[in-house]
This record gives C-alpha cells, sequence and structure tokens, in this order.
C-alpha cells in the first residue's frame, strides 16, 4: 500500500512592486500613515490661536501636542505586544477607528485641561498604528523593497502632517480653531474607510500567546542589541529637532519681524512635501550611499536647516524648514526601516520601542524648544538642534567605526568571522 505523503503548505509569496496586492498595501499605509500625523499633530499649528482662545501661554497650550506624542510613546509597546495575538490589521484598525472617535470630540473641549486630557487620550489610541504598520510591512513584504514601503508609509505622515497644518491654518483664521479640528477629524474618517477597503488580509503572520513574562524578555533582547539602541536614539534625536522646531515655528512667524496672519503661517506647511518625496527616496539614497551614509546626509541636511532659518529672512526661514524637513524624513525612514531589518524576531517590538523613542523625542524637543524660544528666542531652539544632530552625528560615527573593526577581525588569519 502506498504511503500518502504530507507536504507542508508553500510560504505565500512575500510582496514587491509589480505583484498583486503591493499596491493596496502601499495605499492602505499612505491614507494610514495621513491619519496618523494628520491627527497627531492637529493642534500644532494652531498654537498661537489655542494660546488666545483658551487665554493660556504658550508652554500651557504645547502640553496640547506634547500630551498626544508623550501617550503615544507610553503605549505603542504595550499594544504593539497585543498585535502579535491579534493581528497587526486588526490593531491598526482598532486604533484608526478610537482615534478618529475621540478626534471628532477634540473640537468641543471646553477648556485647556480637558482638550489635554482627550489629546492624551488620542495619542495612546495611535499607538497602535505605527509600530504595527512596520511590522506588518517586514512581515508582507520583500526585503529588497522594505525600505521603499516603509518610506511611503512615511511620506503619508508627511502629507498628513503638511495638508493637516495647512486646512486647519485658512480654517482656523476663517472660523476658528475649533472648527480646524472638526475637519481634521472628518478628513481621518475618510481615511479611515480607505484603509479598511484597502488594506490587504496578512499572509506571513502567525498568532502568538500572550505571556507577560515572554514580553519582558522580548523588550529586554531587544534593549540589550546596541545596534537596536543607537537606532532607537536616532529616531529620538532628530525628532527632538522636528518636534521642536514645527512646535515652536508658528510663534516665530506670527511675532516680530514676520507678523503673518494664520493662514499663511499654516501654508509654509507645504514644505512636508518636501519630506514626502525624501522618504519615498530613502530606498534611493541608501543603495547609493548605505544606511549610515544615508544618516550622515540626513544629518548633515537638517544642520544646515536650522542654521539657515537663524536668518530674519521669510524666504531663509522657508529654506532652511526645506532643508530641515527633507533631512529629517530620510532619517527618519533610514533608522525606522533599519531596525526592522535588524529585529529578526518579535519585530512589532523592536518598532514599538522605535516608536516610543520617536515621539518622546518629539515631546521633549516640543516641551524644550518652547520653553528655549520663550526664554532666549529662535537661536536658542536651533542651537538645541543643533545639539541634537550633533548626538546623531556622534552615534554614526561610533556605528561606522563599529563595522571597521568587526570587519577587521573577520580578516584576521585564522580567526572566524564574526557575525
Amino acid at each position: 500500500m502506498a504511503s500518502v505523503s504530507t507536504v507542508a503548505p508553500a510560504t505565500p509569496a512575500l510582496l514587491s512592486p509589480g505583484r498583486p496586492g503591493y499596491r493596496r498595501l502601499s495605499l492602505a499605509l499612505f491614507v494610514a500613515g495621513l491619519a496618523t500625523f494628520a491627527l497627531l499633530y492637529s493642534t500644532q499649528a494652531l498654537l498661537p490661536a489655542v494660546s488666545g482662545g483658551l487665554h493660556v501661554s504658550p508652554g500651557d497650550a504645547s502640553w496640547t501636542v506634547a500630551a498626544a506624542t508623550g501617550a503615544l510613546a507610553v503605549a505603542v509597546v504595550p499594544l504593539s505586544a497585543l498585535s502579535e495575538r491579534f493581528g497587526r490589521r486588526s490593531m491598526m484598525t482598532a486604533s484608526l477607528v478610537v482615534a478618529v472617535a475621540v478626534g471628532l470630540a477634540v473640537p468641543f473641549a471646553p477648556n485647556l485641561a480637558l482638550l489635554i486630557v482627550l489629546r492624551a487620550v488620542q495619542g495612546a489610541a495611535l499607538a497602535g498604528l505605527p509600530a504595527s504598520a512596520m511590522a506588518f510591512l517586514a512581515e508582507e513584504v520583500e526585503g529588497r523593497a522594505l525600505v521603499s514601503a516603509i518610506g511611503l508609509f512615511v511620506a503619508g505622515n508627511s502629507i498628513g502632517g503638511m495638508s493637516g497644518r495647512i486646512f486647519t491654518g485658512w480654517i482656523s483664521q476663517a472660523w476658528g480653531w475649533r472648527a480646524a479640528l472638526a475637519a481634521v477629524g472628518l478628513v481621518a474618517v475618510a481615511c479611515a474607510v480607505v484603509f479598511r477597503l484597502m488594506v490587504p488580509k496578512a499572509r506571513n503572520f502567525t498568532p502568538r500567546p500572550l505571556s507577560l513574562a515572554g514580553f519582558g524578555r522580548t523588550v529586554g533582547g531587544h534593549l540589550s542589541n546596541p545596534l537596536l539602541l543607537r537606532l532607537y536614539a536616532i529616531g529620538a534625536l532628530f525628532m527632538v529637532v522636528f518636534g521642536g522646531v514645527y512646535t515652536v515655528i508658528g510663534y516665530r512667524l506670527t511675532g516680530a519681524p514676520f507678523s503673518l496672519p494664520q493662514g499663511v503661517v499654516g501654508s509654509i506647511f507645504v514644505v512636508y512635501l518636501v519630506g514626502t518625496f525624501s522618504s519615498a527616496l530613502s530606498g534611493r539614497v541608501v543603495a547609493r550611499l548605505g544606511r549610515r551614509g544615508a544618516l550622515y546626509t540626513a544629518l548633515c541636511t537638517t544642520s544646515a536647516g536650522l542654521l539657515v532659518t537663524l536668518m530674519d529672512s521669510l524666504a531663509a526661514v522657508v529654506a532652511g524648514l526645506v532643508l530641515i524637513t527633507a533631512g529629517f524624513f530620510t532619517g527618519h525612514a533610514v533608522a525606522s526601516s533599519s531596525v526592522s531589518r535588524t529585529a529578526t524576531q518579535a519585530r512589532a517590538q523592536a518598532s514599538a520601542l522605535y516608536q516610543a523613542a520617536y515621539y518622546l523625542g518629539s515631546s521633549a524637543g516640543g516641551a524644550i524648544g518652547a520653553a528655549a524660544f520663550h526664554a532666549h528666542g529662535w537661536a536658542a531652539t536651533v542651537a538645541m538642534g543643533l545639539a541634537a544632530m550633533a548626538g546623531v552625528a556622534g552615534l554614526t560615527l561610533y556605528g561606522t567605526l563599529e563595522a571597521r573593526r568587526s570587519a577587521a577581525r573577520s580578516h584576521v588569519p585564522g580567526r572566524a568571522p564574526s557575525a
């Protein structure tokens, strides 16, 4: 009697440009990224209007941004663990639904305290999206296309940040900051619907049981990886600059010597389009210069932009913002994709730790940048940003030297190559 052989089911092919499903996945995560940044930073461009409307200081108003990013940073790691059990797609959907629901309530907050609470809840809800998205892409997309795919997700971030700030600026000028926040909420509703319709089912996800001890070991393992730690610190330092600059820039441009109206200040954020292109093209930069070369390029571009903004010329400030935005989004795309590439297990937690560091950097940059600006002016905010970029330079240089030492050790006669 012939034996019956069992054949293990083939692993579904990973997605890449040109294969069915890749375009749908890219579009779904693009609109998810758009909604994430539009909601997360919805009050940032409106801070002068919020200060005036609620009769609070700029420092107090800045907490409407810092509370959201800080809550996201705290919640992102626990929610990433839930995504290991319930799936990336389900977690991203739930995050968008809750964040959108809160976003529709935010315009009706009667005072600053409740506004900050709602913004914190919104940030915590959004925490389930970015880390799950990175892990989802790492599981479903071919390695050679991963940087470009994550770059498109980050490009959605930049579009969301840009459109949210432009629309809110003009709407606030015409109808007030509450109407502007309501408009952001309605846009996010549309993004959530498109995301759910377009995102394909996961084909390479395997649910894992929830285990507190296992979760602790996983997180501890990632935090003991020197390369991951450097990448987390690099992401945080880039975001210190970005969070600080874009939290404070509205106050600088509405004050002397520029004295621009809120709508015009909002339009300045069209420079986010530069981030859209730089993040989407980050894969090509890495292919030509390598990951560390791309990071050097990003930090030099960001630093140059900071210095250019010191001039009391609107054209110079806009040019500086262009450079800062291009450098930031390139650095973020490279660092975040390197985390997904470095972590071979529990990628959601690895990406979540990156997101936690990234958004803690945003909260710190916004708070410190605002305090520095109101104490010593724009030059103090720029000095904070340059100090952060010096940190990125040191970490990247250290990584370069470590790679050279490792390569030298691997060529020692009679010694096995290092891993």
